[in-house]
C-alpha cells in the first residue's frame, strides 16, 4: 500500500464521520418524517386508551404525521414499557404511562426488565384523573361510612375489583386505613367488571374517572367518593374520601408521555413543545373535565421531578398497605 493510498484513507475517515453526523442532525431537524408509534399498556376501549387516542390525534395535527396507537396490555403495563425502553431512541416510539407504572411498578415487581428512571426520557406531563369509589346502582349503601361498616361486618366474604395499579393500591390503602379485609379480583378492563359489580360478584371497586364518569352520569354506577384531595367540578356533589371519613386518603392517577433514554434533545424539545400546546388548548380541558380529568402543565423537567416525588409516595402507600413486590 503506497503512501498516497494511506493518506487517502486517513483523509476519507473524518469525511465519512462528518457526513454521518450531518445526516443525523438533519434527521433530527426534519423530524418527524414518518409515522410515530405510541404504545399504551392497556386494552382498546379502556380509560387509558381513550386518553391516548385523544392526545395522539392532537399530536398528529401538530407534527404533521400519523401517530399510531399500539395497545400492548398485560403485566400491569410492563410489556408496553419494556418495548418502549428497548425501542430505538429516534423519536418514532413513545409511550403514554401513568404514575402507577412509572412510580408504582418498582414496588410491585421484583424483577423489572427496565428502570423507570434510567431507561426513559420524560417528554411532558399530560393530565390528572380522579378515581371514584363506586358500588352498584341498586346498592343499599349511599355513603363510604355505610359501605365500610358493612364490609367490616363480613370480612372474609368481601371482594373488590380493580383494573390498574392506582385502583389496586388505592383500594388496599383504603382497606389499611379502615381495617377492612377483601379479596382482590383483577379485570382486564373496567367494562369486564361491570357485570360482576351489578350482580354482586364483587362488593365495590375504585374505578378510573375516564371510563367511570360516563357510567356515573348514565346511572350505571353509584359514586360514594372521589379519591382526589378536592371535589371534581363535574361532580360537585360527590365528596372526597377525606370528607367521607377516611382521613389522609388521597390517590389519583396522572399521565405523562415518555420516550426511550438517549432520545436526541432536539426531538425531545419538539415533542415537549407540541404536548405543551395540546395541554394549553381549551378543547383539551373541555375533553378532560367531563371525564374526571384535569390538564397538567409541565415539560420534561417537571415530569421527572413529579415522578421522583411520586416514587416516594408509592413507597409509603405500598408499605402502609403491606404490599410486597412479587
Amino acid at each position: 500500500m503506497d503512501r498516497r493510498h494511506v493518506l487517502g484513507l486517513l483523509g476519507a475517515a473524518p469525511i465519512a464521520y462528518a457526513t454521518t453526523g450531518f445526516e443525523s442532525v438533519r434527521a433530527e431537524s426534519d423530524y418527524p418524517t414518518q409515522p410515530i408509534k405510541a404504545l399504551v399498556g392497556f386494552a382498546a376501549g379502556s380509560g387509558a386508551d381513550i386518553l391516548a387516542r385523544f392526545y395522539s390525534k392532537k399530536l398528529s395535527d401538530l407534527c404533521g404525521r400519523p401517530v399510531l396507537i399500539e395497545n400492548r396490555p398485560g403485566a400491569t403495563s410492563n410489556i408496553a414499557l419494556s418495548l418502549a425502553a428497548n425501542a430505538k431512541p429516534d423519536g418514532y416510539t413513545i409511550v403514554y404511562s401513568a404514575n402507577s407504572n412509572m412510580a408504582g411498578n418498582p414496588f410491585m415487581f421484583k424483577d423489572l426488565s427496565f428502570d423507570v428512571e434510567k431507561d426513559f426520557t420524560p417528554l411532558a406531563l399530560l393530565s390528572q384523573t380522579t378515581f371514584f369509589l363506586v358500588v352498584a346502582p341498586n346498592s343499599p349503601f349511599n355513603t363510604v361510612e355505610q359501605l365500610t361498616k358493612h364490609l367490616l361486618g363480613q370480612q372474609e366474604k368481601n371482594k373488590y375489583g380493580y383494573t390498574n395499579q392506582t385502583a389496586h393500591i388505592g383500594t388496599e390503602y383504603y382497606m389499611s386505613l379502615t381495617g377492612i379485609k377483601a379479596v382482590p379480583v383483577a379485570y382486564r378492563t373496567a367494562v369486564d367488571a361491570m357485570g360482576d359489580l351489578a350482580n354482586g360478584g364483587i362488593d365495590f371497586m375504585i374505578i378510573d374517572g375516564t371510563f367511570g364518569s360516563g357510567q356515573v352520569k348514565a346511572g350505571k354506577l353509584k359514586p360514594l367518593a372521589v379519591t382526589a384531595v378536592t371535589r371534581h367540578p363535574t361532580f360537585p356533589n360527590v365528596p372526597t374520601m377525606a370528607e367521607a371519613g377516611v382521613k389522609d386518603f388521597e390517590f389519583t392517577s396522572w399521565w405523562a408521555a415518555w420516550a426511550p433514554k438517549d432520545t436526541p434533545r432536539e426531538i425531545v424539545d419538539k415533542l415537549e413543545g407540541w404536548f405543551g400546546k395540546i395541554m394549553a388548548q381549551d378543547e383539551t380541558r373541555a375533553f378532560l373535565e367531563p371525564n374526571a380529568g384535569t390538564p397538567l402543565k409541565g415539560g420534561s423537567k417537571e415530569a421527572r421531578e413529579k415522578q421522583r416525588v411520586e416514587i416516594q409516595k408509592w413507597k409509603r402507600a405500598t408499605e402502609a398497605a403491606g404490599i410486597k413486590p412479587l
